[in-house]
């Protein structure tokens, strides 16, 4: 599979071996659908072996959005197993970027919503610009984040303030993603390319092994199998009332009345 051959997913590849992969779905603010998900999996097993990549940076098509969330038409019909299914899938597509080979860096240039947050944090370094909102509003439609997020944004903010993101399901900014080091830096949107790339050239200049053994290295500190538990929880609340209440008045553009059942 050649990268010419994905539907929603760019990817430019300069003789510095910095990538660029754009999320290329703009009329959808880059929402992720099960494609997308299915073109990031096959992607990253293609980047893993390639020497033309050295770093890869991720962003969102347009100037709105890095990635505004799931695709919500999408998820209001999953029953229990298929909800429990597509989280646990989306967890291992996330994981392999957790884990890459390279170093990942997420260009945040607009919302990061759901899963948007979730594909951000799980990669290794997260710049946002000036007009990035980033937030896990899942409980808004009866769900909980299920591509991971439960898990990895306390690790990168600590419990108390991750409860309070995944709780009240509101988003927060750039600046605030700064101060409680959900980011590493906020940058202007017209300098924010720039400042990414020249952040990957300096890694560039470390060894390639060496890259590779200090992320599995980091990551090996936060190991854990609670993701399995999360799945298991996602796929429970997509067999409730409020899950199908939560989406539809989503898609029908009303406020939710939940029951709690």
């Amino acid at each position: 599979m050649k990268s010419s051959d994905f539907e929603f997913l760019k990817l430019e590849q300069n003789q510095n071996r910095v990538s660029v992969l754009t999320i290329n779905r703009p009329d959808k603010l880059n929402a992720l659908n099960r494609s997308v998900l299915h073109e990031l999996d096959q992607l990253f097993q293609m980047l893993r072996s390639d020497p033309k990549t050295g770093v890869l940076i991720i962003t969102g098509a347009g100037e709105k959005a890095f990635v505004a969330g799931a695709d919500i038409k999408e998820l209001s019909s999953l029953t229990k197993q298929q909800g429990e299914s597509l989280s646990a899938s989306g967890q291992a597509i996330f994981d392999q970027i957790e884990s890459f080979n390279k170093p990942v860096i997420a260009l945040i240039n607009g919302y990061a919503l759901g899963g948007g947050a979730e594909l951000a944090m799980a990669c290794h370094i997260r710049i946002a610009t000036e007009n990035a909102l980033i937030g896990l509003p899942e409980v808004s439609l009866g769900l909980i984040p299920g591509y991971g997020g439960t898990q990895r944004l306390p690790n990168l903010i600590g419990k108390s303030k991750a409860m309070e993101m995944i709780l009240t399901g509101q988003p927060i900014k750039a600046e605030e993603a700064l101060n409680i080091g959900l980011v590493n830096h906020v940058a202007s949107t017209a300098d924010a390319m720039g400042y990414t790339v020249n952040l990957a050239e300096k890694m560039l200049k470390n060894g390639p092994l060496a890259l590779e053994k200090a992320i599995e290295a980091i990551n090996s500190v936060y190991s854990t199998n609670s993701y399995t538990k999360e799945a298991t929880l996602f796929g429970q609340l997509c067999n409730t009332n409020d899950f199908r209440e939560g989406t539809n008045a989503f898609l029908e553009k009303r406020n939710a009345d939940f029951k709690g059942n």
